[in-house]
């Protein structure tokens, strides 16, 4: 299996000043954690700050070294609340929905751990099989960092068992990665089978959760949160590649419809022809990055189900309803509303 390059990827400064804080109250000496991973503290003053992936594994190596405890960081990702280091943890906590927080945890994932699906695909999916729920870590390559498989899990897992103490998430865990050393602490940890050398990393959750509406959810507060998230992905993508740039320049107009590359491309301080030529250098190009954030966007608006299929349309471009029905055929093979019941239907299958 080819190795998958920690370069470039990073992990939200919050997320790293958490784990430091837990090792250290574990007995791991903080200065060595940071000597060792080449983080400097003041990198972690504010939550949103970058720390660079593999720093960030070198600190997880150490830590577990330091503790003896090769699960010290499952152990933390379970007994931690999410939105006590990012502002990811917040928006998923105010969604009304587990099939909402999915939604919202892929569109935002990334500003705590970056990870590069390929092809545009999604963090993690949810499908049915044989009248079981699954949701998919897709990320590429796991086996090269286990670690952030296990600890994505355990978070699903922590964070149902404060929310809902005495009504379990999980029934099952799969990793393609070999039986780690840690294996036993981590079933006592997780409290649920788990098997290795799976061809997927993926857990089986109880299909109820599907149908279950969270309350206590805020429109008002959820905006506040996704509109601060949004500014945190734009900067994140920046100086990044061509389409990432490309992608954050258009989010806000989108809805506009007519957007045209030489807008965008004064936008972002270079002329048409340099941003042509930049997108046909990683094999893309202006239209087909605005196809695809098109659909990506109409994707998650339609699955969250917080708007109708003509609202949906016009945030995503399209000026009549019509055009947008038969680009979404063109995207899926369905019509948007044919989309939307089949998301219904696998939500209350099994």
């Amino acid at each position: 299996m080819q190795q998958t390059s920690l370069s470039g990827q990073s992990v939200a400064a919050g997320l790293v000043r958490g784990f430091l804080d837990y090792a250290e109250a574990r007995g791991a000496g903080r200065a060595r954690l940071l000597a060792h991973s080449g983080i400097a503290e003041t990198a972690l003053t504010d939550q949103d700050a970058r720390i660079p992936m593999a720093a960030y594994r070198a600190l997880l190596d150490e830590a577990a070294a330091e503790t003896g405890d090769g699960a010290i960081a499952i152990r933390f990702s379970i007994g931690t609340e999410l939105d006590r280091l990012s502002i990811v943890g917040l928006i998923v906590h105010s969604s009304a929905s587990v099939a909402d927080s999915l939604v919202q945890l892929n569109r935002y994932s990334r500003l705590m751990v970056e990870v590069d699906v390929m092809n545009g695909a999604e963090r993690f999916s949810v499908g049915g099989e044989r009248g079981e729920i699954w949701i998919t870590d897709n990320r590429p390559d796991p086996n090269s960092f286990p670690a952030l498989s296990e600890n994505a899990f355990a978070r699903f897992i922590g964070e149902f068992r404060r929310g809902f103490p005495g009504r379990p998430f999980a029934l099952e865990i799969e990793f393609t990665h070999p039986r780690p050393a840690h294996a036993e602490t981590t079933a006592e940890l997780y409290r649920v089978p788990i098997r290795y050398d799976a061809p997927r990393n993926a857990l089986r959750m109880d299909p109820v959760w599907l149908t279950t509406e969270f309350d206590g959810t805020s429109g008002y507060v959820f905006g506040i949160f996704a509109e601060r998230a949004d500014a945190l992905m734009q900067r994140l993508e920046t100086d990044r590649t061509a389409r990432g740039r490309l992608e954050a320049a258009l989010l806000p107009i989108l809805h506009q419809g007519d957007v045209t590359i030489e807008t965008v491309a004064a936008g972002l301080g270079m002329s048409r022809q340099t941003l042509y030529r930049r997108l046909r250098a990683e094999e893309t190009s202006f239209a087909a990055v605005l196809d695809a954030l098109r659909f990506r966007m109409a994707s998650d608006y339609l699955s969250a189900r917080k708007v109708s299929v003509n609202q949906t349309a016009y945030l995503v471009g399209f000026s009549e309803p019509s055009s947008f029905v038969r680009a979404f055929r063109r995207w899926t093979g369905k019509t948007p509303t044919a989309f939307l019941a089949a998301n219904a239907s696998r939500a209350t299958s099994g």
